[in-house]
């Protein structure tokens, strides 16, 4: 799949990876996966979709993962510094959304979770096919009919942020009069979030993970 293709749009991916990993006790994207850590692999996973761009945003001060970044060749003008990351997940997408480097030919824009390296490369290949034929709204993977990540966002949506005075991406989403549709899945991984050392341990045990 090539991202800049005429028959799919340009996707810029943000992974998030600003938050503090308290409950895990470690940095979630330092983790190892697979032969490389939940940081390496997110990348890896979306360079194989055919990603325009993949921006990284993560503490200012975290000085490991930059050096994570370095090593899976994210240049430094694809990382986006969260100068307040206690102020929450949704912090870090205003953070991006207002960022000025994002490349003229995007089109779309993926919000990635930096703790969800075990969703299947297939589920991903879906909700992109599936955006492909929805540009105009924002996507989202379902599961059992409730609306998973990553989202995808349309450019209306996406310059919206910028300005936007939500609390958390859920509220954005329920007050932005765009059209929002869904893909229903069968990704058991779309439920699990790797906030603990337990979660951990499942998400590795995940089929294809």
């Amino acid at each position: 799949m090539n991202g800049s293709s005429p028959q799919c749009p340009a996707i810029g991916v943000i992974i998030l990876a600003a938050g503090a990993s308290s409950r895990m006790n470690r940095p979630k994207l330092l983790l190892p996966w697979k032969n490389t850590t939940v940081a390496g692999h997110l990348i890896s996973q979306w360079r194989a979709l055919g990603a325009a761009q993949i921006a990284v945003v993560y503490r200012f001060d975290d000085a490991a993962l930059a050096a994570e970044l370095e090593h899976a060749g994210v240049s430094p003008s694809d990382r986006i510094e969260n100068p307040r990351p206690e102020r929450g997940m949704f912090s870090s997408i205003l953070c991006a959304a207002n960022w000025p480097g994002w490349k003229k030919e995007i089109t779309a824009w993926v919000i990635v979770l930096g703790d969800q390296p075990h969703l299947r490369l297939e589920t991903l290949r879906r909700l992109l096919q599936f955006q492909a034929s929805h540009p105009d709204a924002i996507c989202q993977p379902a599961l059992h009919g409730e609306p998973k990540h990553p989202v995808i966002l349309p450019p209306m949506a996406f310059h919206q942020l910028k300005t936007s005075k939500a609390v958390s991406l859920k509220d954005f989403l329920k007050q932005i009069p765009c059209r929002s549709v869904q893909c229903e899945m069968d990704d058991a991984g779309l439920a699990l979030d790797m906030d603990t050392p337990e979660d951990y341990k499942r998400a590795l045990n995940q089929p294809d993970a």
